[in-house]
């Protein structure tokens, strides 16, 4: 089965911008991705003709989660409206159709137990009222990431995992957060699926940094540091939906993609 291709639009034109690069999947924001407001695609026609439009037109829809969200907080300012929030973009995906909802892992501060972080994740889930899955997405810097190393994830998965909502967690891997977060992109899929048993989505990115540094800075596919057989070797090995994040015309990308994973 061939893997399906896309990369993040804006929610306004999201399928003729998908149409014009030959995206098959679209990530879209429901808002400006720094506020703490789900305000909604802003698609012509609304959420019902977005999701009319891309279904339509054969087109995936996934959401990523404003970038404010940090569930795993011990700071009740943070963690609570982080909660609602989630929940809100759950609720605006799944009136546009969309198959999953990105959200980073997020941290706790040098002063917190990291159980606590992890503590708090299952909390989140519980309160969940979804049926559209949660992606959590790896992390590429922080050493209080929730989700950044391998020892981390894994305590994070099993956190989850402990909710009577566990059936609606998945997860994303971000290959430029992978390699910028010090995982070995060669074992990464067998590495991560060992723990959560599933990868939903991946993330193709090339990162601007070295392995290991912890910056997540994306670049487009043979422009970055990550070796192109490392990357493809990802997108293989996971067998999932793919979105090209880069900023920019993602069409080279995903053609760059097409020519070597099919």
């Amino acid at each position: 089965m061939s893997i399906r291709i896309g990369a993040h639009v804006d929610g306004a034109d999201a399928v003729a911008q998908a149409q014009a690069i030959g995206a098959e999947v679209a990530q879209v924001f429901l808002g400006d991705p720094q506020s703490w407001k789900v305000t909604g695609s802003g698609y012509a026609g609304g959420e019902d003709r977005l999701r009319e439009d891309a279904a339509a037109a054969g087109i995936d829809l996934y959401v990523h989660a404003p970038y404010g969200i940090n569930v795993a907080s011990t700071n009740n300012r943070i963690r609570i409206p982080s909660r609602k929030l989630l929940q809100a973009t759950l609720e605006g995906a799944a009136a546009i159709g969309a198959k999953g909802v990105v959200v980073h892992g997020g941290h706790v501060t040098a002063k917190d137990a990291p159980d606590v972080g992890f503590d708090n994740w299952r909390k989140a889930v519980d309160s969940l009222d979804t049926d559209v899955p949660v992606l959590i997405e790896n992390t590429a810097g922080g050493d209080l990431a929730m989700a950044r190393h391998l020892e981390r994830i894994e305590q994070l998965w099993a956190a989850v995992q402990a909710s009577p909502n566990a059936s609606v967690v998945g997860f994303t891997l971000d290959t430029c957060h992978a390699w910028a977060g010090g995982l070995d992109l060669a074992t990464a899929v067998a590495d991560i699926t060992a723990i959560t048993g599933r990868i939903d989505l991946v993330h193709a990115n090339d990162s601007r940094d070295t392995a290991g540094s912890g910056a997540d800075r994306h670049a487009h596919f043979g422009d970055g540091t990550i070796p192109a057989e490392l990357l493809t070797g990802v997108i293989t090995a996971a067998g999932a939906p793919v979105v090209c994040e880069t900023h920019g015309d993602m069409g080279p990308d995903i053609a760059w993609l097409r020519e070597r994973v099919g």
